[in-house]
């Protein structure tokens, strides 16, 4: 329900929440649970960007060209990582969706669609490659926090509308999630088959009725809306992280 819930109205990445759960309660291998958690945001994102598509808040376009930069840059960053002595930073994304919460309470996103449209083609697809570039190969270094990063950029840095802004992160972690959820299984071999079942139905269920609320939703509401769920969400991960240690 909270992955659901953070993917259908801040395009959150439900690794964020259901990995911690799974090997905190359920002591279940890490790699295994990541895999889970990704294969739940599959069918969420998808579902949550034909929403927000219907509703005509999606950049396909666009976010079509970030998705590429995106997955290209997540394996360079991956392999930047692995010539690193240490380089982990584990509660990333944990505090990235707190911080970003506070940020959508605080100063919300009140950019209108006329003001994206301001902006031409050419300046958004090149800022849309390369901030895609970045998003990648950060995600690719650390491990964590693709959804998060889009939102913010997204928003903060190629100004789009709010709306707009989760539904092209949706869209982009549909394809990417399923990347990182075929790997892990040809990997790490396939998963508890209860419990990937209930991950992916109760994420898919409730990022559907967060995504029809947040479309219906007024700016203000939604700004308000997202953030408390980021907040609230980022400190069940860090209390979930604190009991397993």
């Amino acid at each position: 329900m909270g992955a659901g819930l953070g993917t259908g109205f801040a395009g959150m990445s439900a690794a964020a929440v259901i990995s911690p759960m799974l090997i905190t309660f359920l002591h279940m291998d890490p790699y295994m649970a990541v895999g889970i958690a990704l294969s739940s945001d599959v069918l969420a994102s998808a579902a949550s960007a034909y929403t927000y598509g219907k509703n005509k808040n999606l950049d396909i376009r666009n976010g079509l060209i970030m998705m590429g930069a995106v997955l290209a840059f997540t394996v360079v960053g991956s392999f930047v990582a692995s010539l690193m002595p240490s380089a982990t930073m584990g509660n990333f994304s944990v505090f990235m969706t707190f911080l970003l919460g506070i940020k959508f309470i605080l100063r919300p996103v009140m950019t209108t669609k006329e003001t994206m449209q301001g902006v031409s083609a050419k300046k958004r697809a090149v800022q849309s490659l390369v901030c895609g570039m970045l998003i990648g190969f950060i995600c690719g270094f650390v491990g964590a926090g693709g959804g998060m990063m889009m939102l913010l950029i997204l928003t903060s840095v190629l100004g789009y509308e709010l709306k707009t802004a989760v539904g092209t992160s949706v869209f982009i972690m549909t394809f990417t999630a399923l990347t990182g959820a075929v790997s892990h299984f040809v990997i790490g071999g396939t998963p508890d088959w209860l419990v990937w079942g209930l991950c992916v139905v109760f994420t898919l269920i409730w990022a559907e009725v967060a995504a029809v609320l947040a479309n219906k939703a007024t700016p203000k509401t939604l700004n308000r809306a997202t953030g408390v769920i980021l907040v609230v969400l980022g400190i069940a991960v860090m209390a979930f992280s604190r009991i397993s240690k």
